[in-house]
């Protein structure tokens, strides 16, 4: 067969059946197959499958005509389709989850833009997330920042991160608050950027101090001033910083407890900064461990509170989420006595509505409740691992799906941006939720792209650490290895403290004189690898010939005499002293 006559003849392809177990073995097209990904296919596969409620029985009724029995039968589909309706509504159709911390996540953030996320856990780091670099196949953190990894000792645990939040405006800095008196500006790379001072523990005037005493519970930002945030304490106080300022806060915040036995003083649990879109003075809502709920203005002096409620919750329950609407008008609290409220900061008194919703305060106090960006809805976590998307009028559940069953769910955040719901649960697990229909980058964008090109014999459960997504054949660079891959920190130092650092040669190293250089030039450097009790004794006898301290009264000095033992005497220390 000649050249020309090439593209005439075919390959028989064997014929099987439809159901034919030999066609798994047997590829469906020949060639170089195509690089391009299915996306739709991608996303797809990213579909939550939650769980329908069983049917409820209905009571036995007499036997009706056919036409009863077909509108039983619409009614049934018609339920079920304004199910599915309702969760059309909401970005919770899909979901990513990340698996990147050894403990219950406790905070979630995410820049105004949308591109990083940041994820904060008991285990004491930080975890840094870039959508734009993810892959189906690379849902890890790029980055994992411990705050406290320069000043703690190998004795001392990290402390729990409390909360986490980007600069409102440009994202640039985020707010790191823990388990600490002292809060941290960060940069968006991880990078520690300003470390507020610490109060003096022994002054009684909490306004004579210039930083917290106690623990910091959380922090927020000045809704329009990306130079401000407050943070609230265990010392019965808020705190205003500029982040220009490290050592002393702008203005403080007395709060004067009026609970018995109180001496005034009580925790600050919870605090939101928020100021209406019409421009007008914005407002601080901050809650207390004694039950009150206090509202500043957000403009100094902050002398007087403009609203208080001494019993906004149930006292010694940890108030832990606040919420202030877009407006400027509702407030959304969450409290430790299993409650939510709704109040309005126009008639600050009493709640307008109150619904019960089991609380998991006594072992995650950072639980919170956040309004949608345009603030139709309320969203919040439950001890059963639900998402609760709650109305914002009467505060009844819209629409309820299971984030992780059976474990708490801890943490919520709707993205004004991106209009995707990020949830962190006890079991460690961050899930994005989103819609294909109503979201925008973020989950979406990484779905969307190709997964990572990997080698045919690659197998990531032999050949990759999972907890770090790192080949066995890769190419490491020394020192750039996180705290999690081989022992060492980000910074380069050991986790071992009885390890020395290795000493890094760098261009001012090289440059050093050599031990030649340094024996020649620089006295006494010999005595460096001289025993001292050698190089004493051999002054020994050079002392006692010409001394040079004594020898004024080595001529005068009065020679020692000792008594001279009698043979009674040498009878041993058992020998009874005479009496004289």
């Amino acid at each position: 067969m000649g050249d020309s006559d090439s593209d005439d003849y075919w390959v028989e392809e064997p014929e099987l059946a439809p159901n034919d177990p030999m066609r798994a073995y047997i590829p469906t097209s020949f060639g170089k197959a195509s690089k391009e990904a299915n996306i739709a296919a991608q996303i797809e596969q990213t579909r939550r499958e939650v769980e329908k409620p069983p049917p409820k029985e209905k009571k036995q009724k007499k036997p009706a005509s056919d036409s009863d029995s077909n509108s039983d039968s619409d009614s049934d589909d018609d339920s079920e389709s304004d199910e599915e309706d309702v969760a059309e509504k909401y970005p919770v159709t899909h979901e990513i989850v990340l698996k990147t911390h050894e403990r219950a996540v406790t905070t979630i953030a995410l820049d105004p833009a949308g591109v990083r996320m940041l994820s904060g856990s008991l285990d004491g780091n930080i975890n840094l997330h870039d959508f734009s670099s993810m892959t189906p196949t690379t849902l890890r953190a790029f980055k994992s920042v411990d705050p406290w990894e320069a000043t703690k000792s190998a004795s001392t645990d990290s402390h729990p991160i409390q909360h986490l939040e980007f600069s409102p405006l440009s994202g640039s800095v985020f707010l790191c608050v823990t388990a600490h008196p002292q809060a941290k500006i960060m940069s968006r790379d991880g990078y520690v950027v300003t470390e507020f001072v610490k109060g003096d523990m022994y002054l009684r005037d909490m306004n004579n101090t210039k930083g917290h005493v106690g623990e910091i519970a959380t922090g927020t930002w000045h809704p329009t001033d990306q130079n401000l945030c407050v943070t609230a304490g265990a010392d019965s106080t808020l705190r205003i910083w500029d982040i220009n300022n490290k050592r002393s806060q702008k203005d403080v915040i007395v709060f004067k407890s009026k609970a018995a036995g109180s001496a005034g003083r009580t925790r600050m649990t919870a605090v939101a900064w928020g100021a209406p879109p019409s421009g007008g003075n914005s407002m601080l809502v901050a809650a207390a461990l004694d039950g009150s709920l206090v509202l500043y203005s957000g403009n100094a002096p902050f002398n007087r509170p403009s609203g208080e409620i001494k019993d906004a919750h149930k006292p010694d329950t940890w108030t832990g989420g606040i919420d202030i609407s877009s407006d400027g008008r509702m407030v959304v609290t969450r409290g430790g006595d299993g409650l939510i409220k709704l109040w309005d900061t126009r008639k600050f008194k009493t709640p307008l509505v109150q619904v019960e919703h089991p609380s998991t305060s006594d072992r995650y106090p950072v639980t919170n409740i956040k309004y949608s960006p345009t603030s139709s809805s309320i969203i919040t976590g439950s001890a059963s691992g639900h998402l609760h998307i709650l109305n914002p009028g009467n505060l009844r559940p819209e629409h309820v799906t299971p984030i992780t069953p059976g474990v708490p769910l801890i943490v919520v955040d709707w993205h004004s941006k991106l209009n995707q719901i990020l949830t962190g649960s006890a079991n460690s697990e961050t899930h994005v939720l989103y819609n294909p229909k109503l979201s925008s980058r973020g989950a979406l964008e990484v779905m969307s792209r190709a997964p990572k090109v990997r080698h045919i014999d690659d197998d990531p459960a032999t050949t990759i650490d999972q907890s770090i997504g790192m080949s066995a054949d890769s190419i490491i660079t020394p020192g750039t290895m996180g705290s999690k891959r081989s022992g060492f920190t980000a910074s380069g130092k050991s986790r071992d403290p009885r390890r020395p650092q290795v000493q890094q040669i760098t261009p001012f190293m090289r440059s050093q004189p050599d031990e030649k250089h340094i024996s020649e030039n620089i006295p006494l450097s010999r005595m460096l690898h001289e025993d001292p009790r050698e190089a004493l004794l051999k002054y020994a006898d050079v002392a006692k010939k010409d001394p040079m301290f004594t020898n004024a009264w080595s001529k005068t000095q009065p020679v020692t005499q000792y008594a001279e033992a009698s043979d009674d005497e040498d009878e041993g220390p058992d020998r009874k002293k005479v009496k004289r």
